[in-house]
């Protein structure tokens, strides 16, 4: 049964994401509406089953290796007081809506605050394949948004850590969560810089096939893990991963095969598995609350984070664009919104509405990505038109 849903996902990402840009729209769109489709909301072929979530898995790391395998290092540096401005913005003005919203809904006040984390989370998996059909991974808004959503990360699991201390709703030490987040750091930043390159380069000399892309992916993976272990998502981890591969003399090579590893299987599993999360089942008393909640969360993470860009100098078009890439919520929303749910922080009912809430932030980024960024080039095209050329 697997082999054949695994054949019905490549076939069927590959068809929906190439008629998704025959629309104008980015592929990824299209390979997120076919795993509703395909899945229990519509036609019920496809199920969400373990074995498929642990492949997306390998897929979402491989993407996001892939992503700092392409990020622009001295970019990434230059944006670092940019990413944290717009980190942190695109956290505060959706925490604030959350938490009203909470209160509006006449929820205490750990479940309002509850709901205002899960609406600041940030995962940018989805808008890492937007900026890359964009051509922007490598620009200064994909070093900006890149950063933040780092940055993004790490903020909301401590917040979250620290609510669910307060609420007694988990046994969290908080001291230890942030020498965790501490350790991670310097040591995947002093492992990446001082052991990668050896690691690669031992790996290069063994007399045996496919040495180099096989230290990469052992790399990527262990960061990944370790990542995961000490609180920070694996997705950042294996981020850290490309980076770090990217500053050796192996990263070309690395790229071009973990794109075709990744391209090929996990990735289309992965853009997949998202839409298969989606069930309308029991969700007729909830739609309106989904319907302005979805409303909120869109417009409160796109706000907040293109007025952090704005203050960092950006212009209001690529401020929109940076906004826009923080919208979706992805699986790190859906890791905080099952947290919530064994925390009794969150009902049955409620989890349901904000997964659906969550899947919808993550449709919309793409095709807003792309209205954005488009309308930019379009813009800029027509200026150089403008210009008059020396004769």
């Amino acid at each position: 049964m697997l082999i054949f849903e695994l054949a019905i996902i490549l076939l069927a990402s590959k068809i929906a994401g190439d008629i998704s840009v025959k629309l104008g729209q980015p592929s990824v769109l299209g390979k997120l509406l076919v795993g509703i489709v395909l899945g229990p909301a519509v036609f019920g072929i496809l199920s969400d089953s373990a074995t498929l979530e642990e492949l997306s898995q390998i897929g979402v790391i491989l993407l996001m290796f892939i992503a700092g395998l392409e990020t622009d290092i001295e970019e990434f540096k230059r944006s670092g007081k940019a990413s944290t401005i717009v980190g942190l913005s695109g956290i505060i003005v959706p925490l604030a809506g959350g938490y009203l919203a909470g209160v509006f809904m006449g929820m205490g006040t750990f479940q309002a605050l509850f709901l205002g984390l899960l609406l600041s989370a940030t995962s940018v998996s989805i808008s890492v394949q937007a900026l890359k059909e964009l051509n922007k991974l490598k620009s200064k808004e994909g070093a900006t948004i890149l950063g933040a959503a780092v940055i993004d990360d790490v903020v909301v699991i401590i917040a979250l850590a620290f609510l669910l201390s307060m609420s007694g709703g988990g046994d969290v030490h908080l001291g230890l969560l942030l020498l965790n987040k501490v350790l991670f750091f310097a040591g995947a930043i002093l492992v990446g810089w001082k052991v990668v390159p050896w690691i690669l380069k031992k790996f290069d000399s063994l007399k045996v096939s496919q040495t180099t892309i096989t230290a990469a992916l052992i790399i990527c993976f262990l960061f990944a893990y370790v990542a995961e272990m000490t609180g920070v998502a694996a997705i950042i981890g294996a981020y850290i991963a490309g980076i770090a591969i990217s500053l050796t003399n192996f990263k070309q090579e690395i790229v071009e095969k973990v794109e075709t590893i990744g391209y090929s299987i996990f990735v289309p599993i992965f853009f997949t598995s998202i839409g298969l999360k989606v069930s309308f089942a029991g969700m007729t008393e909830y739609i309106w609350p989904i319907i302005w909640l979805s409303i909120l969360a869109i417009l409160t993470k796109l706000i907040g984070a293109a007025l952090g860009a704005k203050a960092s100098k950006f212009s209001w078009r690529s401020s929109l664009g940076i906004g826009a890439a923080m919208v979706s919520r992805g699986e790190v929303a859906l890791i905080i919104a099952a947290i919530g749910l064994e925390s009794n922080l969150v009902s049955q009912e409620l989890f349901g509405a904000l997964v659906v809430v969550v899947l919808i932030t993550t449709i919309v980024t793409p095709p807003m990505m792309k209205l954005i960024f488009n309308e930019e080039e379009t813009q800029l095209k027509f200026l150089s038109q403008k210009v008059p050329k020396n004769i």
